[in-house]
């Protein structure tokens, strides 16, 4: 090893001889950036060995007060077990029992009086050079053993994901399989409620039932997002995802409105109270879908009355920030464990026992980051938790989606709805002959082929789940006999079938239930405009 690297070595002389420590000093300095501290009083030699952080000891055998046993004693306290700090011991006794007695006090060589130069060089350089071996071992083990402890970290991680994906992919396949029917019930709620709606607006405005209607159409709107947030509540923001601008206020003011039922319930049923404090401001617009917003308050909201089991206070607070909104939802009841806050966001992951399913907050934490937004928590166990959602703002001004009118369409379609559930095809016609359409239906495929073998139709809307021929073979048929007529693919399983990206045979759109009638004027305005 060059005199280079060695340089920056740090040497600790104990001798209570003047004399040799000044002859030791002088064979140090042919080192030439050599650093170096020297002692006669081997009492003082711990105090500097802390102080100085040497990387070789020189020490005399035989001194008063302390000889260089014990001191090798004292300093091997000092000196980490895995590293080497070399100690010569320098010494004119070098019989077979003092060297026994040396390296059982830890030293690691000796040097034989009176001092030879040459000696003395060779063996500090050597020492010196297995010193910084060995450091530089002990650094690459411990990079080597980060790298490791990171690599395992990542490990874990990524099995931890895949648990999770496992989860997430065993719901999505339990969902799916109740997608159909619980959609085609929706779609009637929603059908229905559309009709019934205009009477109220025109028989009975602002009424309590008008109200109560709106309520209940919203809520089945925003449960049709449901099943599929169950499905992909960890999956990104796509760009086929619908975005408006949405005044969070209103939306706070409509989850509010839609728990009360639960809070004022829960309050009555364990005799207790609980009080919902809004302290909302106005605030800019947000851009984002608004029933899964909702869906987010909402399952804040619940899981603050469920915080409260003896009653408590729920504050619901908005505040605007520079170039961001925020909405906290505060409890003042049961709080977190460090432990519960960290897996919060876990599916699956609860505290309710029985009575929970650990899925609300899951939801929300993927609601929140399709939207841009973050979600902080501040929590402790019995003092209450506070969530706080912020999302970025946006320019654009607060309103509703426009969709064009049928009129605005060339002309009056000749449409044939077909469904096996008759009540499906009588709903959806009754959109499409409000909106001016002429409609036939079909509750079975083998009358639908029959009407095709009659005459020709502009559209044909069929669900795909119906016995003796799926939809999709249906509009195979329909392509063979009037391949300009358009087939539109009414269906609960529309999520699935939209994600393997290409349209199946037949098939010009895919339309998942329930649909609105403004959706599917939407969907029939953009076919044929």
């Amino acid at each position: 090893m060059s005199t280079s690297i060695i340089s920056p070595a740090k040497i600790l002389v104990v001798d209570d001889e003047p004399s040799n420590v000044r002859l030791l000093e002088r064979m140090l300095d042919l080192f030439g950036g050599l650093e170096y501290r020297t002692t006669t009083d081997p009492r003082e030699a711990v105090s500097m060995f802390a102080e100085f952080q040497p990387d070789l000891v020189l020490t005399d055998l035989h001194m008063p007060h302390l000889d260089g046993y014990a001191l090798m004693e004292q300093l091997r306290q000092l000196i980490p077990v895995d590293s080497f700090l070399p100690i010569v011991v320098l010494t004119a006794d070098i019989n077979a029992e003092t060297r026994r007695k040396a390296l059982a006090k830890g030293a690691s060589d000796f040097i034989t009086k009176p001092l030879d130069t040459t000696e003395v060089q060779l063996r500090i350089r050597n020492l010196l050079e297995n010193r910084f071996l060995n450091l530089k071992l002990e650094e690459q083990v411990q990079q080597r053993t980060l790298e490791l402890e990171h690599a395992l970290e990542q490990l874990l991680a990524t099995q931890n994901q895949v648990v999770r994906q496992e989860r997430l992919s065993a719901l999505g396949t339990m969902a799916g399989g109740v997608a159909h029917d619980f959609n085609n019930a929706l779609t009637m709620m929603i059908g229905y409620g559309e009709m019934l709606l205009p009477w109220f607006e025109k028989s009975a405005p602002d009424s309590k039932e008008q109200t109560y209607l709106k309520h209940i159409l919203t809520a089945a709107q925003d449960a049709t997002h449901v099943v599929k947030r169950l499905r992909d509540f960890y999956r990104p923001a796509d760009a086929a995802d619908v975005r408006v601008a949405v005044d969070m206020k209103q939306l706070c003011e409509q989850a509010i409105a839609f728990t009360t039922p639960k809070w004022k319930g829960r309050a009555r049923g364990t005799g207790g109270t609980i009080e919902v404090k809004a302290d909302l401001c106005e605030l800019p617009s947000v851009l984002g879908s608004a029933p899964e917003l909702r869906e987010v308050l909402t399952n804040l909201i619940f899981n603050a009355v469920d915080a409260m089991p003896e009653g408590g206070t729920i504050t619901v607070r908005t505040r605007a920030l520079p170039n961001r909104v925020r909405v906290d939802v505060s409890d003042n009841g049961i709080g977190m464990t460090p432990e519960e806050k960290a897996r919060c966001f876990e599916p699956f992951f609860t505290t309710k026992g029985e009575n929970g399913t650990g899925l609300g907050l899951a939801v929300t934490y993927g609601i929140v980051q399709r939207h841009g937004g973050n979600i902080e928590i501040e929590s402790e166990k019995g003092a209450g938790t506070t969530f706080s959602l912020l999302f970025p703002t946006t320019e654009m001004p607060i309103g509703e989606m426009t969709v064009a009118r049928a009129e605005e369409a060339t002309r009056s379609l000749r449409v044939l709805v077909v469904d096996d559930q008759e009540i499906i095809c009588e709903l959806i016609s009754e959109h499409l002959v409000s909106d001016g359409h002429e409609t036939v239906t079909a509750s079975v495929t083998e009358d639908a082929l029959q009407y095709l073998n009659g005459g020709r139709f502009d559209l044909v809307i069929t669900d795909q789940s119906m016995p003796g021929m799926s939809g999709i073979q249906l509009g195979q048929m329909v392509k063979k006999m009037h391949p300009t007529t358009t087939v539109i693919l009414l269906t609960g399983y529309g999520d699935e079938l939209k994600v393997q990206g290409q349209l199946p045979d037949g098939i010009d759109m895919i339309v998942s239930k329930p649909v609105s009638s403004v959706e599917l004027r939407k969907v029939v305005h953009e076919i044929f405009k």
